[in-house]
């Protein structure tokens, strides 16, 4: 392992993931490979633009020249692959980009991988593959698939050709499965940021349904650190979850980051609730701490106080973000939700 293709590195979870590899691992070189979509950001590699063992393509994994032409020009030998839309309220809204994007574009990958004799190729899925569980169950990797939105399904789908190209070629695969993932140089789009957004301008904070839905937190650093484990020390064609074992109720995440942000719960509006929304997901991550791995951030609060703090201090960063593109989807997602509030 020497070039590593990092696609969709200008992301959140691939930027941070890229900033570590950069970083700690000069041995290697980085070629992020991103669309550019709403949600890549040049301004997120800014820490290591300058180094010599990283380099920035833009260019779409669905795209089989330009991945091709990735693969050649820098002799890649190992993928990690990033790519993806993420956000279930756009594939609500507009699933076709998913499927192009989270199926299509990993098999064309898939595919070069195989041609060019990559020696690794990991992909990064996520806990909703599993869907909605019920009771104390936490999901382990050879859990049943049961994703309930497009996003999941796709993402789902992707795993499964991930599968199909070790077993059916030989492809060295691997796959990790994150839990719901905040910290700097998220898009604002997500919960978190979202939230500390808008109540840092005091604008009223739509929540779906009862609030009471329950996520696993993981901080950003730790899941980059969990995808650099399972790159190093993964076992050929298996699955690793890397869960942060912070299950909580949105609305207490919420109520958290107004008490931290000095604001009043009275911006808290209840709205009509998400189509299809999962209710609890959570997993266990026996697998991956067997390989070695350990959270940095253990204390769900003080993660939750520095995310807030970075914010703060790099307005910069979000406030260009939040015009356009962003204010269009802003209104088409909760303009009505909001009109039909309570508090």
């Amino acid at each position: 392992m020497k070039n590593i293709l990092v696609t969709g590195g200008a992301g959140f979870i691939g930027s941070a993931f890229v900033r570590r590899m950069v970083s700690k691992h000069p041995e290697y070189a980085i070629v992020v490979f991103d669309k550019m979509t709403y949600a890549g950001n040049t301004d997120n590699l800014i820490p290591v633009s300058k180094s010599q063992n990283f380099q920035l393509v833009q260019g779409d994994i669905a795209d089989r020249e330009a991945v091709r032409s990735a693969f050649e020009s820098y002799g890649i030998d190992t993928v990690v692959n990033f790519a993806a839309e993420t956000h279930v309220d756009r594939s609500i809204l507009s699933p076709d980009a998913f499927i192009y994007s989270n199926v299509v574009g990993v098999h064309i990958l898939l595919e070069s991988a195989q041609k060019h004799g990559i020696e690794r190729f990991l992909h990064v899925s996520t806990d909703e593959v599993y869907g909605d569980i019920e009771g104390d169950h936490l999901s382990v990797e050879d859990d049943p698939f049961k994703p309930n939105s497009p996003y999941a399904a796709s993402k789902a789908g992707g795993d499964l050709m991930v599968r199909a190209y070790h077993v059916t070629h030989g492809l060295n695969t691997v796959v990790t499965r994150g839990s719901n993932t905040f910290g700097p140089y998220q898009y604002p789009e997500k919960l978190i940021p979202f939230f500390i957004t808008e109540a840092l301008e005091d604008r009223p904070l739509p929540v779906y349904g009862d609030g009471l839905q329950m996520r696993d937190w993981l901080h950003v650093d730790d899941h980059a650190g969990g995808v650099e484990t399972v790159l190093l020390k993964g076992k050929a064609g298996e699955a690793y979850n890397i869960a942060g074992e912070n299950q909580e109720h949105n609305i207490d995440v919420i109520r958290l980051m107004l008490k931290l942000l000095n604001k009043p719960e009275t911006l808290i509006k209840y709205v009509p609730d998400r189509e299809g929304h999962d209710r609890r997901y959570g997993m266990k991550c026996d697998k991956l701490k067997a390989l070695g791995w350990e959270r940095e951030y253990n204390q769900f609060e003080p993660a939750v106080e520095k995310t807030i703090a970075w914010y703060k201090e790099n307005e910069w960063w979000w406030r260009k973000i939040k015009t356009g593109e962003y204010l269009e989807y802003y209104k088409q997602q909760y303009a009505a939700r909001l009109a039909a509030a309570s508090s």
